[in-house]
């Protein structure tokens, strides 16, 4: 099992930037891809970003494409999620999941991961 914390979020104007980290410890961190996923005020928490755990591939959702980037540091068993252009939309508490490298679903579904952070708040202001 890992355990994962996240870091980073807070609060910034529309236009602005933000950038999340996720610290991951316990088992080895490339034994899995990571996602980043958000729960907005009211709603379903979505998909995000997912990442491989070599880095090799990046996935997106259609609504941040363009404006977020995840990226991985396996020195420093961290995974982050740079977050530009926000928009008031983008409002939400922001988790890290982490899903077994050798996993053969997808990457986009919250059952697809089987451990998860606590969450951190962005709100994004008008």
């Amino acid at each position: 099992q890992v355990q994962l914390v996240e870091s980073g979020g807070g609060l910034v104007q529309a236009g602005g930037s933000l950038r999340l980290s996720c610290a991951a410890s316990g088992r080895t961190f490339n034994s899995y891809n990571m996602g980043w996923f958000r729960q907005p005020p009211g709603k379903e928490r979505e998909f995000v970003a997912a990442i491989t755990w070599n880095g090799g591939s990046t996935y997106y959702a259609d609504s941040v494409k363009g404006r977020f980037t995840i990226s991985g540091d396996n020195a420093e068993n961290t995974v982050y999620l740079q977050m530009n252009s926000l928009k008031p939309e983008d409002t939400a508490v922001y988790y890290c999941a982490a899903q077994d490298r050798d996993y053969s679903g997808s990457y986009y579904y919250t059952y697809d991961y089987d451990s998860w952070g606590q969450g951190t708040q962005v709100t994004v202001s008008s």
